[in-house]
């Protein structure tokens, strides 16, 4: 019997921990690999002076499935948050966990990132990039930077609270609702399912005139007014995660194919990194006879798919491989959020201070995850883990005497 199906409602699901951790901690990777990618025109604060192909195709990876990885665990540990706590005690604890980080920390973290940048501006690879010029801001443009997610979260956590209130108060009788599951669950149980989840997120590329492989879906880290592709893209990936915790069996079918997936997900994710090059024009990228709009087309119809599959893919190893208690998963997933929250002038500021240095590329790289997380996770372990700091982000902890298999589930923020 399934793990899933056999765990009782107050059993943490270590796996899905897993997954919510490695989808923050994959931030700090992407954001670490941002200065060497080979680009022309620069987009990013500072470019390497020993650019990679390799952690290029690295953080392109990345980029295509984590934040709907992320959104798709928010969306189902808010669902639980919201039945253990009700309406009232989910709105504070999402206030509390979500909305004073974002407004605490904010002014912090940018304040940092804005010293660096002036610092990079020393070098000719270094600077503000054209969407960091216009200072100060004029609302609805402000610069949300790495911790637009939890501005987006406090969005889709209030459409989906009138939502599901409008829902509740049209089917009284829970048919309408019921019909929903029967919908959901026969699309999950389809081999076709991600390519059925794409067909939004497609239609929004395909639409959109500017869009290229190496974007995908537009994030709103530059404005107050989510831009319709985030609203798509993330609160599809919300809902679907929403409706499995009202069905999480159908877990299971991602367990059981998870080969499959990452097979497929490997394949789509290569494709449209050689398509992402070639309508970017990169340096040594191969010409293709054939038009930028045909080939933004098929960019578009090969991506979305590739989103869902490769989230399916993530979400079904760790289900595979990672259901049983770990304690180093488990700091990871208390820690991680304390991580991302923090990590963007680190990582930038140890950027500019290897970018000039004639080593190869990957191996910079390297140096700064290290020498990034190291100070940090010493930083969570001494300042956070158990202060107030740690109740403010986490919750309360369990006592440490606590076993396992009898810990209760953990933390709602993905």
């Amino acid at each position: 019997m399934s793990t899933l199906a056999a765990a009782p409602a107050s059993e943490r699901l270590h796996a899905l921990d897993a997954v919510r951790a490695f989808a923050l901690l994959l931030g700090i990777v992407l954001h670490a690999a941002l200065s060497f990618v080979p680009a022309s025109p620069r987009f990013w604060f500072i470019q390497d002076t020993q650019p990679s192909l390799a952690v290029g195709f690295l953080s392109f990876s990345i980029h295509v499935f984590r934040m709907t990885t992320f959104f798709l665990m928010a969306g189902f540990f808010a669902r639980m948050s919201f039945h253990r706590r009700g309406i009232r005690g989910f709105i504070e604890d999402r206030l509390q966990r979500i909305g004073l980080p974002l407004v605490i920390g904010w002014p912090i973290v940018f304040t940092a990132m804005v010293v660096v940048v002036i610092w990079a501006s020393r070098f000719p690879n270094g600077g503000p990039t054209a969407g960091m010029r216009n200072w100060p801001p004029a609302l609805p443009n402000f610069p949300l930077a790495h911790l637009w997610f939890l501005y987006v979260l406090l969005e889709l956590y209030a459409a989906m609270l009138l939502l599901r209130g409008l829902l509740v108060r049209l089917d009284a009788s829970g048919a309408l609702r019921t019909a929903l599951d029967r919908l959901f669950s026969g699309i999950m149980r389809s081999p076709l399912a991600p390519l059925v989840l794409a067909v939004p997120i497609g239609i929004a590329f395909s639409l959109d005139p500017r869009w290229a492989g190496a974007v995908g879906v537009r994030t709103p880290d530059q404005s107050l007014i989510t831009n319709a592709q985030a609203w798509i893209g993330f609160g599809t990936s919300f809902g679907v995660g929403w409706l499995l915790h009202r069905q999480p069996d159908l877990l299971r079918i991602l367990q059981r194919c998870w080969l499959w997936n990452v097979v497929l997900a490997v394949g789509l994710i290569l494709t449209s990194f050689v398509l992402s090059g070639v309508m970017t024009s990169a340096p040594g990228a191969p010409k293709l006879p054939v038009r930028a709009e045909t080939l933004r087309l098929i960019a578009a119809v090969l991506y979305a798919p590739a989103i869902w599959i490769s989230t399916f893919a993530f979400i079904g190893l760790a289900l595979r491989f990672m259901s049983g208690f770990s304690p180093t998963r488990r700091y990871l997933a208390d820690a991680s959020y304390w991580l991302y929250l923090i990590h963007m002038p680190i990582v930038m500021a140890l950027q500019v201070t290897l970018s000039q240095l004639d080593w190869p590329g990957p191996f910079k790289f390297a140096i700064i995850l290290i020498a990034a997380l190291l100070p940090m996770l010493a930083s969570y372990h001494l300042m956070v883990r158990f202060t107030f700091v740690g109740v403010l982000l986490n919750g309360r902890r369990a006592p440490r005497e606590t076993t396992p298999a009898a810990a209760v589930t953990g933390p709602a923020v993905p």
